[in-house]
């Protein structure tokens, strides 16, 4: 059965940036809070190197703010960056005043640098599982107010547009438990969409599963525009053994004096960049693919973290990393770890200006699912959880501000059939085609061939998936798939038209930066367009 429902604000995701939108907006009504698994199952939760934050003052701030921008290659849109740097303290002192355990030492702040930092300024929590206890304790915060409701393992399938404006979602709420599912229009003043990112377009990355960037496609199709969808960064340190997941190594351990070693032994980042192993995140990867590149097409060498002369407790330092290690019979400071770039983060997304608006009256954006380009080209590390609350309270506030009304939605239709078990592994063979082309095709290194071949294995991705719609079925993980096709189209497009190398976006045939055509922000229309325009 199908039925409709009101709210006064709908958020989709449970991250940070949809928590701190949730607890801003409860404050003036209900909010309905949308998450497709349990709250816990979020980029967030994983997020394990720490938060980045000045908090020691207005030099502090304005060092904050130049790395940043230098961590951008030129395409940091500097008021974006200065809202981060400037709102973030109060943001990170709130997170304390609601229980977040922060790591000190005699009543004091621990603080750790990291990759492109001037200096230390990384806040972490339980060593390496500062995601987890933010959003521990964010959701923990949350669901103390009565006007915040949260509905898991529910999948938003499309955005509910009248008149030129959003207003409401359709969902499908499933029981883990049993094959039960429900659709429901909800029906809300303002929709926010805090989905996180898209990590499961590629075959290797350190995303949860989760992470099919769903909010992304579903506001393209819905009529919003995109931005800077060439820019993926692949974070250069995921753990590489045969058959292993593809688990994120911190940037921290390079922080804490970890070093990169080829196959035969030798440092290499001074080949690379003068900061070494604390270089930007695309240098660090793209050096690592260069020292790991085999004679024969998919060859790679091992590449290795050392930490064997670090002097620290690195079982207390990194309890996460080194439980995951143990697994698999390594050991910090004893063994050499081998690991290998994988896609990490998505610097654009949907264009919102600095209050979380988007291009399309009612739908609003924050955190990884947002492109306000306060990351430019390349993220800094351990930005992003920091984005997630500037620009989630931000959002949240302007939603209030819009004071849009509820506009009756009508009654959905029923629910359609699931995929049989022959569509449903048809469907998977189409999703692992599609994350295969993208990594081989659109990965760290591009060039006009790959990328026009990687927009011909989408093509066909997307006919299949079609044509399985096309026979009224619907699932979760068709409705995945859709969104991972739609993300991948813009992340093709946007890279074809870029014909210059910046930041996370590199490519062999055209390997300068070129700052007379290209120092602008792409973007990608519901029409699939790419345009380039100046902010």
């Amino acid at each position: 059965m199908a039925k409709a429902s009101e709210v006064d604000f709908l958020v989709m995701g449970a991250g940070v940036a949809g928590l701190r939108a949730a607890v801003e907006l409860a404050r003036h009504g209900e909010v309905l809070v949308v998450t497709k698994e349990s709250v816990a199952e979020s980029n967030t939760h994983y997020a394990q190197g720490g938060i980045a934050v000045a908090m020691r003052g207005d030099q502090d701030t304005a060092l904050h703010l130049e790395d940043t921008i230098n961590a951008g290659d030129g395409l940091v849109y500097r008021p974006a960056a200065q809202v981060l740097v400037a709102e973030g303290p109060v943001r990170v002192a709130e997170l304390i005043e609601w229980g977040t355990a922060f790591d000190r030492k005699d009543g004091e702040l621990l603080r750790t640098r990291e990759g492109a930092h001037s200096l230390p300024r990384i806040l972490h929590a339980n060593g390496d599982a500062t995601g987890a206890e933010i959003s521990r304790s964010l959701a923990a915060f949350a669901r103390l107010d009565k006007r915040i409701r949260f509905v898991e393992w529910t999948t938003v399938t499309g955005l509910v547009v009248a008149d030129g404006r959003v207003i409401g979602a359709d969902l499908v709420r499933a029981d883990p438990a049993s094959s039960n599912r429900r659709l429901e229009r909800v029906g809300a003043r303002a929709v926010l969409v805090a989905a996180g990112g898209a990590g499961q377009v590629y075959s290797d990355t350190t995303n949860p599963a989760v992470a099919t960037g769903d909010g992304i496609a579903l506001a393209s199709m819905a009529g919003a525009a995109l931005a800077d969808m060439e820019f993926y960064q692949f974070h250069p340190t995921a753990f590489s053994l045969p058959g292993a997941p593809r688990f994120l190594i911190s940037e921290s351990l390079r922080g804490e004096g970890a070093i990169l070693l080829n196959d035969r032994g030798e440092r290499f980042m001074e080949r690379y960049h003068p900061l070494l192993e604390l270089a930007p995140r695309d240098v660090v990867a793209r050096a690592i693919t260069s020292e790991g590149m085999g004679a024969r097409p998919g060859e790679f060498r091992l590449v290795h973290l050392d930490m064997r002369h670090v002097k620290i407790d690195l079982i207390r330092r990194f309890p996460s990393i080194s439980a995951f290690l143990a697994r698999y019979g390594l050991k910090l400071g004893r063994d050499l770890i081998p690991v290998r770039p994988a896609a990490h983060y998505l610097m654009g997304g949907i264009k919102t200006d600095l209050t979380g608006r988007s291009t399309l009256p009612g739908l609003y954006a924050a955190g990884e699912a947002a492109c306000t380009g306060v990351h430019g080209a390349n993220r800094l590390a351990s930005n992003s959880l920091l984005e997630g609350l500037v620009f989630g309270a931000r959002a949240a506030q302007s939603m209030l501000a819009d004071g849009l009304p509820i506009v009756a939605a009508d009654v959905p239709e029923a629910i359609s059939a699931t995929p049989n078990a022959d569509e449903q592994a048809h469907l998977e063979k189409v999703i692992a085609n599609l994350q295969a082309s993208m990594w081989a095709y659109a990965g760290l290194l591009r060039e006009d061939a790959t990328l026009r071949q990687g927009l011909v294995a989408q093509q066909a991705c997307a006919a299949a998936l079609a044509e399985l719609a096309g026979r009224g079925k619907r699932s979760r993980r068709l409705s995945e798939a859709q969104a991972m096709s739609r993300v991948a189209h813009a992340i093709l497009a946007s890279a074809l038209a870029r014909t210059e190398s910046r930041g996370a976006h590199f490519r062999n045939d055209f390997p300068q930066r070129d700052d007379a055509n290209f120092q602008k922000h792409s973007l990608f229309t519901s029409e699939g367009q790419v345009g380039f325009e100046t902010w």
